[in-house]
């Protein structure tokens, strides 16, 4: 799947490598990743570290994430690292777990980790990921339903909450929904609400995307909310069915990952 962007990826890999020593791989994730980013969103940087061995077995245990964070433009610390194509500056939000965290979070049925290890978005690591993406391919479960249902339903509870209705909060919406009834009914990641609408065929997407693209946190007029509160009922119930159909496997190769930590962090 080929994505449109205007990220400059090896300048997003140097700037999260500067600041996380260690960093085994970095992707872009967030509205940019989903296919509706707005000319005012942020930048949404994730990824792993591996910790020195020594700090690992040490009596003082080391930080497990770093989040580093800052404006990301073209003179990002005098070192003309260019955040956009456009050379101007956006916000970035980079987090980043140390490895064993990380793929402790995989084995876990972690929708989020399983996105970013499978991003198109790659800034840093393409060979790291070669390696660990055949093994995180086996950690899409049927028990990450539990992830995406959840993620839905906190969608759902801002988009009733909210006085002013956003386009930001349906697109969350129905794109964790139909990337859930698709790793379902798939096994693939597929986070790219454009992408999945080819195969969904929902017509009020893209509005809702071009709307969305003038302002992040643009507010929607005249939105017909009992239209969208049936569409995501029907979604949810869409949700469930795929899970009770899933043929996925209902655990993740643990063995496997241990030994793929261990030879990590002590290469032959």
């Amino acid at each position: 799947m080929t994505i449109t962007h205007d990220l400059d990826l090896a300048a997003l890999g140097a700037w999260g490598n500067a600041r996380v020593p260690g960093a085994l791989f970095w992707t872009v994730s967030g509205s940019h990743l989903y296919g509706f980013p707005s000319a005012d969103s942020d930048i949404d940087l994730r990824g792993c570290f591996l910790a020195p061995l020594r700090s690992l077995v040490g009596l003082k245990a080391p930080a497990e994430t770093l989040e580093p964070k800052g404006e990301f433009s073209g003179r990002e610390d005098g070192r003309g690292l260019g955040g956009t194509r456009g050379g101007f500056s956006r916000p970035i939000e980079a987090v980043s777990h140390e490895v064993g965290k990380y793929l402790r979070l995989a084995c876990k049925h972690n929708g989020y980790v399983l996105e970013q290890i499978f991003s198109p978005l790659v800034a840093h690591g393409t060979d790291f990921l070669a390696r660990l993406r055949p093994l995180a391919q086996k950690c899409v479960t049927r028990h990450c339903y539990n992830h995406y249902r959840g993620f839905l339903h906190t969608q759902r509870k801002l988009f009733d909450k909210e006085e002013a209705k956003r386009a930001k909060t349906l697109l969350y919406a129905y794109r964790v929904a139909l990337t859930g009834v698709h790793l379902l009914e798939t096994g693939e990641v597929l986070t790219h609400l454009p992408a999945l609408n080819e195969r969904f065929g929902l017509p009020f997407i893209p509005e809702l995307i071009e709307r969305k693209a003038s302002a992040e946190f643009g507010t929607l007029t005249a939105v017909d909310v009992d239209f969208h509160t049936e569409q995501l009922d029907t979604w949810e119930k869409r949700l469930g069915a795929a899970h009770e159909a899933s043929t996925l496997p209902t655990e993740p190769p643990v063995e496997e990952l241990d030994q793929f930590l261990v030879d990590l962090r002590l290469p032959q």
